[in-house]
């Protein structure tokens, strides 16, 4: 079996993309940042803002190599450049494995609320009236296995189980900080005849494309890069980022929807239920739709 050499070491005050230029520079064929601090299990790494890089507190660099022979001066050389002790760079051995199935084993088919799904490639359900969304974690935030996205599938799931008359299909649907388009996509599945989705993160955009792709949606999406590309009057907003962005944008996204149309926020804690909501009440009716290991979702219909 072939081996290959891992490095790592504490990212520390070091900037993240100089820390991996200097990685490949040694001849890394592969970078990863990971959580290294205490609280690994708690603290997440949401949607950044745009123009914004959101790591841990404390952020761990692990580079790959195919070299093995040569470790010592590779330790030596990478710490050169990135101006550190050879002493704070760790060595290990590697087995080569097929890293696409270790990325995808910890990720399983997840049902939210009575019929949507979201499915790995390596998995399916076999619920017969499943509406399933066909989604492999990338490069992009949102596959389903966050709280504050679980809980916008599970409003879009009991949204389109309502009695009729009460707003579903919609038209159009923006996901506004789209990630992979998952809430984008899931909306189409589920009857939604047009969705609007927008990113700053051109990567986002690519990752919802191909999604969309392989979801067989791409007619009915449309992907913006700007704000301003969005139209108004639509029927559902849904936005899943940070609380600051949510209040920031508040004014702009009460422009996108129509009257009696609806909005659905997430990506906030239960400390931040308070602020966000009163950002909107100029131009929405808020509730509280559920929240979920100390993340909230807040649902509301424009006045």
């Amino acid at each position: 079996m072939a081996m290959h050499l891992q490095l790592g070491f504490e990212l520390g005050e070091l900037e993240a993309d100089f820390a991996e230029q200097c990685c490949f520079e040694a001849g890394a064929v592969a970078v990863t940042l990971s959580n290294a601090g205490e609280d690994r299990d708690e603290e997440a790494v949401l949607e950044p803002a745009p123009g914004e890089e959101r790591l841990w507190d404390a952020t761990r660099v692990e580079a790959l190599f195919d070299e093995t022979e040569r470790a010592s001066a590779l330790i030596d050389q990478l710490a050169q450049c990135l101006g550190i002790t050879s002493s704070a760079i760790s060595a290990a051995p590697v087995a080569e494995r097929i890293w696409e199935r270790e990325w995808l084993r910890d990720f399983h088919a997840q049902r939210f609320g009575e019929r949507l799904w979201v499915c790995p490639s390596h998995e399916r359900t076999d619920q017969s009236d499943a509406v399933v969304v066909a989604l492999d974690p990338g490069l992009a935030f949102g596959t389903g296995s966050h709280a504050s996205t679980a809980l916008c599938l599970e409003w879009l799931d009991e949204a389109a189980r309502a009695t009729p008359g009460s707003g579903w299909p919609p038209d159009c649907v923006i996901d506004y900080g789209c990630g992979s388009g998952v809430l984008a996509i899931a909306a189409l599945k589920l009857g939604a005849r047009m969705a609007c989705a927008f990113d700053h993160d051109p990567q986002a955009l690519l990752a919802t494309r191909e999604n969309g792709d392989r979801n067989r949606v791409s007619a009915q999406l449309r992907l913006c890069t700007q704000a301003e590309q969005l139209p108004t009057g639509s029927d559902l907003l849904v936005a899943n980022i940070l609380a600051a962005v949510l209040i920031e944008r508040a004014a702009h996204m009460a422009t996108l929807v129509r009257p009696s149309g609806r909005l659905v926020l997430s990506g906030l804690l239960a400390a931040q239920e308070e602020e966000v909501a009163a950002a909107f009440t100029k131009w929405f009716h808020i509730i509280r739709f559920s929240s979920r290991d100390g993340w909230v979702a807040l649902a509301a219909r424009r006045t």
